[in-house]
């Protein structure tokens, strides 16, 4: 990570009262950012598939969590040289270490889904292998 985005990230945090919790919020609190950042534990996502992912987030809203997450240092933006531009967004591997959390988050949304009797939209948090094994470990 350069020295730019490392400056950016603590400015952003460093106006924090001190609370780690407050500290994660700044930086992955958003309404589409763990959707976003959930979606990218798969792997590699160019920005349509992004939009189609998240398709109640407008295009716009998704290029500004985008931004943020990418100014925080938790995900990274590679540009192509071709035309059409292609753009592809991964996490980064301090994003990956939120995979606990996005796991954790899923697993709870689904059993306040189940809880108060809404459906459950199993395909909007699937799960990869890894985390299906994050998940049995929460369980259990």
């Amino acid at each position: 990570m350069d020295d730019s985005v490392k400056s950016r990230r603590k400015r952003r945090i460093a106006n924090r009262t001190g609370c780690a919790v407050e500290a994660t919020i700044s930086v992955i609190g958003g309404l589409w950012k763990p959707v976003i950042l959930f979606h990218l534990l798969d792997g590699k996502l160019r920005f349509n598939a992004i939009c189609r992912l998240t398709p109640a987030a407008t295009p716009r809203m998704i290029t500004l969590q985008l931004r943020e997450l990418e100014a925080d240092g938790i995900i990274d933006r590679t540009i192509y040289p071709e035309i059409p531009p292609k753009v592809e967004y991964q996490l980064t591997e301090l994003g990956k270490s939120l995979e606990p959390v996005l796991v954790s988050m899923c697993n709870w949304g689904t059993r306040l889904q189940e809880l108060n009797g809404l459906p459950v939209d199993t395909g909007s948090c699937r799960s990869t292998s890894r985390q299906q094994e994050l998940i049995d470990e929460l369980i259990s």
